[in-house]
């Protein structure tokens, strides 16, 4: 939707893509229903919000930075004459979907499975389906054309329904704009990237079961003296597997593995490597055209990667920002301060 919007407004579509990315990331990193944000603390063997909490020291002043960057970025950027109507785009969007305060309990009720520390699964899975009851009681107009059926109420609905979750589903309005926003193709439309994701997954397997990309950690981790050093090396080593196995969950997986014992010998706290995971492997995955999450968000905005990668501030900000706090020795928390 946002880019859709900023190309109305005469934004390039790198800036805004790399706005959106900066921010799902920051989102993702700090959200307990996160399979990144689940995977890195157990691989370094802390628990979940003792993670979480880490985390922020690190991940706030990176986000801060960033939106100072793009409040700059917003001050030279003018919008056009030929910019959106605010007004005819609300009056398009209101002529065909019923707008109430009620559709706020929806996120309402996620983000109290969140407090609740409700796993992601079931979690998510409650807010799609009160999402689609939702759409019953309010949208059965919009579901009705969705479905593009005619015959019995519940029959229409229930293909509606379904239609929106996987198939390729438009609502048109008097607008222009707002229809090419209200067009998605579900699941459907993201096939070729979870194949891609599928064949990077089988790749990664080779070579981690293999051990030929850790000949060349263990390189590295010789000449490993100081905590700086340490976390600096997870970093880098986070950002190689993002490039070379192409898939997060192998840039999280691997490097927590392999320098899991080397934390425990150096007196950190499994907090530090959880978190330097989450910064440099879970962040810089994007910024990279063939790893699957480059694909996928490259799919879903209809943005090359080349195109938003350098605006991506977040991500980038964020690996420089954890490796600063390790040779500042800033909140590096300490096995023997722990006892």
């Amino acid at each position: 939707a946002l880019i859709g919007i900023g190309q109305a407004m005469g934004i390039h579509e790198g800036i805004v893509a790399g706005a959106i990315l900066s921010g799902a990331y920051f989102g993702d990193k700090m959200s307990p229903l996160s399979d990144t944000t689940n995977l890195a603390p157990a691989m370094a063997g802390t628990d979940l919000f003792t993670h979480i909490r880490y985390m922020t020291y690190t991940t706030f002043p990176s986000i801060g930075i960033t939106l100072i960057i793009f409040l700059i970025l917003g001050f030279f950027n003018g919008v056009p004459e030929t910019s959106v109507n605010t007004g005819e785009v609300l009056e398009a969007i209101a002529s065909k979907f019923y707008i109430s305060g009620w559709l706020f309990i929806v996120p309402v009720v996620v983000i109290v499975l969140i407090v609740k520390k409700v796993a992601a699964f079931p979690a998510l899975m409650i807010g799609t389906l009160l999402g689609a009851v939702f759409a019953l009681i309010f949208q059965q107009e919009v579901i009705r054309e969705v479905s593009g059926y005619s015959g019995e109420y519940w029959k229409t609905m229930f293909v509606g329904v379904m239609k929106a979750l996987y198939g390729k589903v438009g609502v048109t309005t008097s607008n222009g704009m707002v229809n090419e926003l209200l067009s998605s193709g579900g699941m459907f439309k993201m096939l070729n990237t979870i194949w891609l994701i599928v064949s990077a997954m089988m790749f990664g397997g080779v070579m981690e079961g293999s051990s030929m990309l850790k000949v060349i950690a263990r390189a590295i981790m010789n000449k490993i003296e100081s905590s700086g050093a340490l976390i600096a090396s997870t970093a880098g080593t986070c950002v190689f597997f993002n490039a070379t196995a192409s898939d997060q969950y192998l840039a999280i997986v691997v490097p927590g593995r392999m320098y899991a014992d080397l934390y425990k010998e150096k007196d950190l706290a499994p907090e530090n490597l959880s978190r330097t995971l989450e910064d440099s492997g879970t962040v810089t995955s994007v910024l990279v055209p063939w790893n699957t999450c480059g694909a996928y968000h490259s799919s879903v905005l209809g943005v090359g990667v080349l195109a938003f990668a350098p605006y991506c501030f977040f991500n980038i900000i964020s690996p420089f920002m954890t490796i600063l706090f390790g040779y500042l020795n800033i909140k590096i928390r300490r096995l023997s301060d722990k006892k």
